[in-house]
């Protein structure tokens, strides 16, 4: 199966809205609102997940002067692939100027015997502002799938004004490397990127969130400025609750601090 869902957000008389919307199964749009001038969207997977030889692509743009906040509707289910299999999702984003786009996704969790490959591709105009927050989980750790997927491939590219500022690239294959080693998850079941770019950014940010992320042992951060204008934090956590809280501590921290946007926290 090959599922495509393509987007196009437009600024018409000070509000955000879609002017363009193409879906193919399993993907669909689901509850949107708007939240002052911005429009707050659910994207739903109809489907029980993503199985072998599925392909899942997105396109979205966001046009200048539209500000967006994009969520799933809940953690996508990579199911088992057959030896020389896999399952792929590929996104592309692009910011144009002076638009706003929020990405904040649920967890990817890859069964046992899953093979995955995903890539994201932001491409952001200068000028723009992007919050960008992805997961992925070890697999249903309560059914003691702890990293027995087969093979996860993740790449995750942010260009600002045509220039690359942030490659994220990996490949996780727990039977020829065991990723519960003390330098790699370790006793980790989570694993997330947070990104943030915007004018406003400063290393008094990343100073601030990292203290606010040291409390809770079961969550392990790292924040920092690393680009001009570009915040990163990856985390790592041992258990659910708290790594959920992490996240949604970095989005209401950017919300209001760095975009002065609180009410655009996110919701479901």
């Amino acid at each position: 199966m090959t599922g495509t869902l393509d987007l196009v957000f437009e600024s018409r008389g000070g509000r955000t809205v879609l002017a363009h919307a193409y879906a193919e199964s399993p993907l669909r749009i689901g509850s949107t609102f708007a939240v002052d001038d911005a429009m707050y969207v659910i994207l739903v997977c109809t489907g029980p997940g993503i199985f072998d030889g599925d392909t899942l692509r997105q396109s979205i743009r966001v046009g200048c002067g539209a500000r967006v906040t994009l969520t799933s509707q809940a953690a996508l289910q990579a199911h088992p692939s057959l030896a020389d299999g896999s399952s792929r999702l590929d996104h592309h984003y692009r910011v144009d100027a002076g638009a706003e786009l929020h990405c904040h996704w649920d967890p990817v969790i890859p069964f046992a015997g899953a093979r995955l490959a995903q890539r994201f591709v932001v491409d952001v105009a200068a000028g723009a502002g992007l919050y960008w927050s992805d997961a992925i989980m070890c697999g249903r750790a309560s059914r003691g799938e702890r990293w027995q997927f087969r093979h996860f491939a993740h790449e995750l590219r942010l260009t600002v004004g045509g220039r690359l500022q942030y490659l994220e690239r990996y490949a996780i294959d727990p039977a020829t490397r065991r990723v519960e080693r003390p330098w790699i998850a370790g006793d980790a079941a989570y694993v997330g990127t947070t990104l943030v770019r915007h004018d406003e950014v400063t290393s008094d940010h990343a100073a601030a969130l990292q203290d606010s992320l040291n409390g809770d042992e079961s969550v392990t951060a790292g924040v920092d400025v690393v680009e001009d204008r570009l915040l990163a934090a990856r985390l790592i956590g041992s258990a659910g609750a708290p790594f959920s809280h992490a996240r949604t501590a970095l989005r209401t921290f950017a919300c209001a601090s760095i975009f002065a946007r609180p009410d655009l926290a996110v919701r479901k």
